[in-house]
């Protein structure tokens, strides 16, 4: 790479490191293979720049890959070891911390095709077709996946387990 071109992907990853950080762990549930998936992302990012910063949409390019990597760790090593997410290293500034914490915990327990639908919706606000363009699929299985991970939460919630623990609500 020339110095102007490496001087645009450092420029890209400065600007995109935190929020590729907060999704990787709204993946994973674990800040430091949150770490791990941002650096495979960004070093597979580094490898292909040329390809990335012609892409119609690099933000869309660059969460595909990191959702990739996501995908690609849990096909490798989901099997072999077991993995437990860990609580947020610090608090968040939100109103409703104790709902917010608890999804997170629940979120971890959703199946990862399911989770990463969600995270991609929800928390990075991409629609069903951009969803769609980042995880290499169809608008239906988006929706699909979109239905069963929600459904799943709900069972979650709801679940017995959670019987004894005080729900929080935006009336408190």
């Amino acid at each position: 790479m020339t110095g102007g071109r490496d001087q645009d992907y450092v420029t890209y990853v400065r600007r995109r490191l935190d929020q590729l950080r907060r999704v990787a762990y709204l993946l994973c549930h674990d800040w430091h293979r949150a770490d791990d998936l941002v650096q495979v992302t960004v070093t597979r990012l580094y490898v292909n720049w040329r390809r990335a910063s012609a892409a119609d949409d690099i933000d869309r390019y660059v969460n595909r890959m990191l959702v990739n990597a996501f995908l690609g760790e849990r096909r490798k090593w989901g099997s072999r070891v077991a993995l437990m997410a860990n609580p947020p290293e610090r608090a968040a500034h939100h109103v409703d911390e104790g709902t917010k914490l608890a999804v997170r915990e629940l979120l971890a327990q959703v199946p990862p095709r399911q989770r990463a639908t969600l995270v991609l919706r929800f928390y990075c606000d991409l629609s069903i077709e951009e969803a769609a363009a980042v995880l290499g699929c169809s608008d239906g299985t988006v929706k699909s996946q979109t239905a069963k991970g929600l459904l799943r939460l709900r069972e979650l919630w709801t679940a017995p387990a959670r019987a004894g623990r005080p729900l929080a609500t935006h009336e408190d």
